[in-house]
């Protein structure tokens, strides 16, 4: 079988271990299995690269191709792809995948659904994907977590959305947080900090400062930790530091796995799916 031809092996996708309903399905792509060539090949010289963002300068039709290699893991035509605009809009999947038939785009960073078959997507390149679903596998979302949307409430808008499609208390939810820039590369100003200690519940200001480690130097830079600062939004859910999964990688470091773009600036997209199987 010839690259062009062949499929993507789950064994290129990280697949959530979490205790749910055998209806969740989810898994989120690394930067291996595909077609795409330099910059946006794969980890390994000669690797063709699973690049999925059109608007990352590579050729549309190798863009094409990874995407239904990715979808072929789904069992689905489409997934619900969003323009995403680092902000806090959540849309029902179902919808974004029927405007995208009649050629437009849906500005969001976010979506849900209840229906089966029905694949919510986000794409990264070291933003944070966070995946959500209730224990039944009654509905599901992923939100695409920037530090703008993070700090926006893009996580507790997803959730709750779930929760009501579910019909269960957010705390109930599962979520899984998948490939994102580590603690030790996301370098970021003052300004940062200073958004989401203003925009977090005073009982957690403490510990959301927390999570940025100063460089050292002037002007004043940290180290933020985008994983326990999802998590402390996680938890003003209401959802227990057990149901929290996923949240170990780093793109900028893990450069054979996953495309980073604060690392290469020029290079692919990955993406995180979720979908219930009837």
């Amino acid at each position: 079988m010839t690259r062009d031809a062949a499929e993507l092996p789950s064994k290129y996708c990280l697949w959530p271990q979490w205790n749910v309903s055998p209806r969740v399905r989810a898994f989120v792509t690394t930067r291996e299995g595909g077609v795409s060539e330099a910059p946006y090949d794969g980890g390994v010289p000669g690797a063709g690269g699973l690049n999925l963002g059109f608007s990352s300068g590579d050729a549309p039709d190798a863009v094409k191709e990874n995407r239904r290699r990715a979808l072929a893991l789904t069992g689905s035509r489409d997934a619900a792809w969003l323009e995403q605009i680092h902000g806090t809009q959540v849309e029902d999947a179902h919808a974004v995948i029927a405007r995208l038939a009649q050629g437009e785009r849906t500005r969001a960073d976010a979506s849900v659904t209840d229906r089966a078959g029905v694949v919510c997507v986000v794409m990264t390149a070291d933003c944070l994907p966070v995946l959500f679903c209730d224990d039944e596998g009654r509905a599901v979302g992923a939100a695409h977590a920037g530090w703008r949307g993070l700090a926006g409430g893009i996580i507790e808008k997803t959730g709750e959305r779930v929760a009501a499609l579910a019909g269960v208390p957010a705390s109930n939810l599962n979520a899984f947080l998948g490939p994102a820039i580590g603690p030790q590369a996301f370098e970021v100003g003052e300004d940062v900090l200073d958004a989401f200690a203003a925009a977090a519940r005073a009982d957690r200001r403490d510990s959301t400062k927390a999570a940025f480690r100063p460089t050292g130097g002037a002007p004043a830079k940290y180290f933020a930790d985008i994983y326990a600062l999802a998590r402390l939004r996680l938890a003003d859910l209401g959802i227990d530091a057990t149901r929290i999964h996923g949240g170990t990688h780093c793109t900028v470091t893990e450069q054979e796995r996953f495309y980073s773009y604060r690392r290469d600036r020029v290079t692919g997209r990955m993406a995180a799916m979720i979908w219930l199987n009837d």
